[in-house]
């Protein structure tokens, strides 16, 4: 196990010299994750900021009639927690589960802190990603509010170009917030299209 792309991704996005980035790396643990095997589930505390190494996850919520309602997937060099229980101390109401074997870079709260604290580049970079998410869940709402389903899944395809291969039709439809049955008419229509 190793965690590479995790190295490379702070020495590229952080501004962290690579010692600093070294000594990080020391304090974070990879994980191997079986194939549905969950790294959070609902009424947890989450703790952990996941990074994956390779794989694939998912976050995802039941609502009370027990249906998914997928919130991300995370390919590799994807970010991937519970930010609400991570900083209100609250329990999770997510999963976060793997969709193939993969590896997952450990990085726990406690170490973010001192990190952000101690490391002016580490706080920086911290921020933007912090930022990014926030643009990407507004930009996920407008989308889910107001675009079309064909807009909404022409922007999954630029977000995710290679997850269509790699998860089953009906958990597309389920991030989309359609039924499998209308992506399948979204699709046709697109390909009719293109023809």
């Amino acid at each position: 196990m190793n965690n590479n792309n995790f190295k490379r991704f702070l020495i590229s996005n952080s501004g962290i010299d690579e010692h600093e980035v070294s000594s990080i790396l020391k304090s974070c643990s990879i994980r191997k994750v079986k194939k549905n095997q969950f790294l959070l589930k609902a009424g947890e505390y989450c703790k952990t900021t996941f990074f994956v190494e390779t794989g694939l996850l998912r976050q995802f919520h039941l609502d009370n009639s027990g249906k998914e309602h997928i919130i991300s997937f995370a390919p590799e060099s994807w970010f991937v927690t519970d930010r609400e229980s991570t900083y209100f101390d609250n329990p999770s109401t997510y999963f976060i589960q793997a969709l193939e074997d993969s590896e997952v870079a450990l990085i726990n709260e406690e170490l973010i802190q001192v990190l952000s604290r101690e490391l002016i580049g580490f706080s920086d970079f911290n921020n933007r990603l912090l930022h990014n998410h926030i643009r990407h869940l507004q930009n996920r709402i407008r989308l889910l509010l107001s675009a079309s389903a064909e807009e909404r899944y022409l922007q999954f395809v630029a977000m995710y170009p290679d997850i269509l291969r790699r998860v089953p039709q009906a958990m597309v439809a389920s991030y989309l917030g359609i039924t499998p049955e209308s992506l399948s008419r979204v699709r046709r229509s697109i390909s009719t299209k293109s023809i």
